[in-house]
């Protein structure tokens, strides 16, 4: 590493520091606060899949934080819809890993909202640095006697220069079964960087609406609206065929986020426009998968698997940028 000797201690331009959180549904939940010298800051939960639960960049909010506020898995209700009194948002939930969207009954297995691996604490998680980077390094154990046995390993590289990091996940088989795998990565714009006035770019080659409901404002989906009070989620798959990309970015703060991510890797984007009171939040959200559910991703013939000792890797580049 190199040395500096204008400062006495290297947290003075960046660096990462553990904390816990006292009080409320998410006492004692461990988190990683990462700050760089590009004015990025990032809250990392390790109690929750080393997802980002915060993401601000040179002091204005980027993330979308539900109503729940932090929630420890302790009080993560499993069953159908019970997600959603756990869900934080946050800058990053990740859904997976072997059901993600919709609750289904598929081959007999009751597959709840979005999986589990979102509420599952990390077994090990630390981070170290180079003269160009922070890691945080997690290890995530998704197994159970009798049933899958998978792990993942999650790389959350933070450049120390720039506004840009990336999240890399490796999932391996870790049984004598072949498993299905699923992962979605449910990232979640909000206020400040989401508004009426936000451009939002997604420049696929194929736009299909989820239903009927979304099919009526087809030709609108990039645009934002205020907070409109009982509004219906809207939802469109965007298809790539090579490199997916996804930007917004807001005018009135003059910043913006893009990310970039391998379309054959990640063969599916889902646009979850979400412009409710209070619960007004833009998903932009690649994956492996669609989010109707594992039950109809076996139906189309689409579901992915795992054989014993396999593995595969996914990742999404992210920068945030200012005008």
């Amino acid at each position: 590493m190199k040395i500096n000797p204008y400062i006495g201690h290297a947290s003075q331009l960046c660096g990462i520091e553990e904390v816990r959180l006292v009080g409320g549904k998410g006492d004692g939940m461990r988190l990683l606060q990462v700050r760089n010298a590009a004015g990025l800051e990032m809250t990392v939960s390790a109690d929750r899949c080393a997802d980002i639960s915060r993401l601000v960049f040179k002091g204005d909010n980027f993330g979308y934080f539900s109503p729940n506020g932090y929630v420890a898995p302790a009080y993560y209700d499993q069953p159908g819809a019970g997600f959603l009194k756990s869900f934080t948002a946050g800058f990053l939930t990740t859904c997976g890993l072997t059901a993600v969207g919709s609750p289904c009954t598929d081959e007999g297995e009751e597959l709840p909202l979005h999986g589990t691996i979102g509420n599952t604490p990390c077994e090990r998680i630390w981070w170290t640095e180079d003269d160009d980077n922070l890691y945080i390094h997690a290890q995530i154990n998704d197994s159970g006697i009798f049933a899958r046995k998978l792990h993942m390993s999650r790389l959350i590289t933070v450049s120390k220069a720039s506004a840009r990091f990336s999240i890399e996940d490796t999932v391996e088989n870790r049984g004598d079964a072949a498993s299905p795998v699923m992962i979605l990565y449910h990232m979640n714009m909000g206020y400040l960087l989401l508004s009426e006035n936000s451009v939002v770019e997604i420049p696929s080659e194929k736009v299909t609406p989820r239903n009927d409901h979304a099919a009526e404002d087809l030709d609108t989906w990039h645009k934002m609206l205020p907070p409109t009070a009982n509004f219906e989620e809207q939802c469109y798959f965007h298809s790539f065929s090579e490199n997916g990309f996804a930007s917004i970015y807001n005018p009135d703060i003059n910043k913006g986020l893009a990310m970039r991510y391998d379309a054959k890797n990640l063969g599916y984007f889902t646009e979850w426009k979400m412009m409710g009171y209070r619960d007004y939040v833009l998903g932009l959200e690649p994956g492996n998968c669609h989010p109707d559910g594992r039950d109809v991703m076996r139906r189309e013939g689409k579901l992915q698997f795992l054989q014993p000792g396999e593995s595969c890797t996914f990742r999404v580049d992210l920068d945030c940028y200012e005008k």
